[in-house]
């Protein structure tokens, strides 16, 4: 490489402030070299986007300056990073290859990143505690969040991240340092998103090393800044957020991004709280290639940002600082021309991923729910003594939590008090969720590992995602499924899909505890909801809903042991029934999911139900063979998640008639899918049509009148019981 000599080893810039961060020669050049090596990724892209090589590409160019700045200021597989799509530069900064790139943009089965299911710029590399993301906008300031909450339990709990094996104590490798920082960015579009208000509040209240980084080049896609953000401007409406260091930088200047970054980084590590970098850079490229910004961007906006192209201005820098002459600048981007087109060959030659690995990853194929080992008899001490459902889930999550230093429990109101002075000296009794099922926990285990969260359902499930992805195991609760909705987003696009579509790299098994159903007597709309097939559509999450104390506690035990996300749902009827308690069967009992649990054998008539049904379905099988001799079959499904299809198989092909029955809508429910696959798969042993039996196509009322005509009832599911056993 031809370079200039200079006087000094190192390069002081103009100004006073940018004199206090000197970057020597060294550095200056490997900054530009970074910056060349991301735009001439970008436009190798569009060759192959054009020579249709590769199915999508998304410009990161505009940004490198900024970027840049920040990979340099952090240090990789050190500190953690949360990447949005235009993140190419930083990557590369942090030791991401051109190759590892462009082998996404094709989507070879050799891409590190996903394996070819993600989209180009989806970075991700375990390496370099780069965390896979979504395309979804805003999502991952939420697991930034979790993820340094994570670093900091470790670091005062250390023993939580010791290595431990056999009894299901396969913890995951677990680095942390006293003084990381995570890296999250953003454009500025998506700071109208309301996951990064709430990531700020948490980031404020509780002082997290968290490095936001604002990317802001004027539009979300075609909407302009000032359509987003009152006042066209995310650092004025932001800076009153306490504990905060705000930094508002031009991000095509690379020595003031520079400044900026390695100030916030220094402000993180220090301890006393986030940081924000809001860089001001531009856009000289489309959106992506799925559209053309001159419909909407005049020619003397678009001329005005290319006088302000980052690689440009660090070219004129380079050479009026003596650095690099023009040979020695054409020099270097010969060099990296030659590495794009390298990794660029080796990527569209690249081995494509085998059909038979779509499935590969979904699920956890280390510690599975379903594994035979969660098969275990109970061992019971007390068999004198009956226990409701509330009672032995609480008892469950004590006896884990006791077992396993990494468990931590938080959501709305499951603290036994924020204010800890309240607890000391039996004051009060303390809270502990608004059902106490989580009563005592913060009394034995402390604020670190039991909290309350602010009332935001994202908040929960999307710290607790970056927590697991940190080797921590949350047990979460949103208070009510009617308000699990908002937390709906982080579900499905994040959470479910966490370990496919980074091809195993990083998974998140935590659990979410949801309290659900009607049949309260004035539960009304609000608190009586079910909808549990919306979450047994969404591959990667596990669901399960018991019906009695016993199976509640060898489920629940199940799901914060395995290496799977579950979604844990409690009926809120059956926690203090009479039905359905049960001796404490001891501290390993378990239960695979996918098992069925028959709770009435029968010959006649198979009834096939889960939750809060399963006791009415019971009284009413009780009565038609005390009246009719008619003898039914009932099974709890217990798991939907996987369900157990071959226990459903071998009822109905003894009793040749089937009813299916759940609490939730008949239209759409989650009983049409079983229904479905029995007359598809088991039509000639059916004598009768398969029956189903649900609640009303409506919501749950406030009068119980009216909620008794909406959802089932014993006598509905009598009524049906004889019509079928007499077809």
């Amino acid at each position: 490489m031809a370079e200039k000599s200079v006087k000094s080893a190192e390069v002081r810039l103009r100004g006073r402030e940018a004199a206090e961060h000197p970057l020597s020669r060294e550095q200056m050049i490997e900054f530009y070299r970074l910056m060349y090596l991301s735009r001439k990724t970008d436009d190798r892209e569009i060759v192959l986007k054009r020579q249709q090589k590769i199915f999508f590409q998304i410009s990161c160019a505009g940004h490198e300056a900024l970027l840049v700045a920040a990979g340099m200021a952090l240090k990789p597989g050190y500190d953690w990073f949360f990447p949005y799509y235009r993140d190419r530069a930083i990557c590369l900064a942090l030791g991401n290859t051109v190759e590892e790139q462009l082998l996404q943009s094709v989507g070879a089965a050799d891409d590190p990143a996903s394996g070819g299911r993600q989209m180009p710029s989806h970075w991700t590399s375990k390496r370099l505690n780069v965390v896979t993301p979504s395309s979804a906008t805003a999502t991952q300031c939420l697991h930034a969040i979790g993820c340094a909450e994570a670093g900091r339990y470790f670091s005062r709990h250390p023993e939580a991240a010791e290595k431990h094996t056999g009894d299901y104590r396969e913890f995951k490798d677990v680095t942390f340092h006293g003084d990381e920082v995570t890296y999250v960015s953003i454009g500025e579009g998506s700071t109208s998103q309301g996951e990064f208000w709430e990531s700020l509040n948490t980031a404020s209240n509780s002082k997290l090393p968290v490095l936001y980084v604002v990317e802001d080049n004027g539009y979300a896609i075609s909407t302009p800044v000032e359509a987003n953000t009152p006042g066209g401007n995310i650092s004025r409406l932001i800076a009153n957020f306490p504990n905060f260091h705000f930094a508002e930088v031009d991000g095509t200047d690379a020595v003031e991004s520079y400044k900026a970054m390695v100030e916030a980084v220094a402000y993180c590590r220090s301890g006393r709280g986030p940081a924000l970098v809001h860089g001001h850079v531009i856009r000289p490229y489309s959106h992506s290639m799925s559209e053309d910004e001159r419909d909407y961007r005049a020619a003397d906006e678009l001329e005005a940002d290319a006088l302000r192209d980052p690689i440009s201005k660090m070219q004129v820098v380079l050479i009026r600082e003596g650095i690099l002459d023009v040979a020695g600048i054409n020099a270097l981007e010969r060099q990296v021309d030659a590495e794009v087109q390298w990794a660029a060959d080796r990527a569209v030659a690249a081995k494509l991923p085998e059909v038979s690995s779509i499935l590969k990853h979904q699920y956890s194929e280390d510690l599975s729910p379903t594994d035979s080992r969660f098969a275990t008899d109970p061992v019971v001490a007390d068999a004198g003594t009956e226990r409701t459902m509330a009672d032995l889930i609480n008892t469950c999550l004590k006896d884990e939590m006791r077992r396993d230093p990494r468990i931590v429990v938080f959501g709305e109101d499951v603290a036994d008090a924020t204010r800890e002075g309240a607890l000391k000296g039996g004051k009060i009794k303390g809270k502990g969720g608004v059902f106490k099922l989580t009563a005592g926990l913060q009394t034995e285990f402390g604020s670190d590992r039991v909290w309350n969260s602010p009332l935001a359902e994202a908040n929960i499930v999307g710290r607790a995602i970056g927590m697991a992805a940190r080797g921590m195991k949350p047990v979460v609760e949103i208070q009510f499924f009617d308000y699990i909705w908002p937390a709906m987003h982080q579900i499905r696009n994040e959470l479910s899909v966490f370990r496919w579509r980074s091809n195993g790299t990083f998974s998140s098994p935590l659990v979410i505890r949801v309290p659900i159903g009607g049949y309260l007597t004035g539960g009304s709309i609000y608190h009586s909801q079910s909808g549990e097939s919306i979450f047994t559509h969404t591959p990667g999450v596990r669901v399960v809903m018991p019906s009695n104390a016993q199976d509640a506690l060898g489920l629940l035990r199940t799901a914060i042991r395995c290496d799977d996300p579950v979604l844990f749902l409690e009926h809120k009827r059956l926690y203090r029934e009479t039905f359905g308690r049960a001796a404490y069967p001891g501290p390993d009992y378990t239960i695979p999911f996918g098992k069925a649990k028959i709770v009435r054998p029968g010959k006649d008539l198979t009834v096939v139900t889960y939750g809060a049904v399963v006791p009415r379905a019971l009284q009413a099988a009780q009565k038609i063979h005390r009246e009719a001799g008619i003898d039914v079959e009932l099974i709890d499904l217990r798991s939907l998640s996987p369900y157990d299809w071959d226990a459903i198989a071998t009822s109905v092909k003894k009793t040749n008639r089937v009813i299916v029955a759940h609490e939730d809508m008949l239209s759409w429910g989650y009983g049409a899918e079983i229904a479905a696959r029995i007359g598809e798969e088991l039509f000639h042993d059916l004598d009768a049509p398969v029956r189903r039996v649900a609640a009303m196509d409506t919501f749950v009322a406030y009068q119980p009148l009216l909620e008794d005509a909406i959802l089932p009832q014993p006598e509905d599911l009598y009524r049906a019981m004889k019509d079928i056993a007499a077809f």
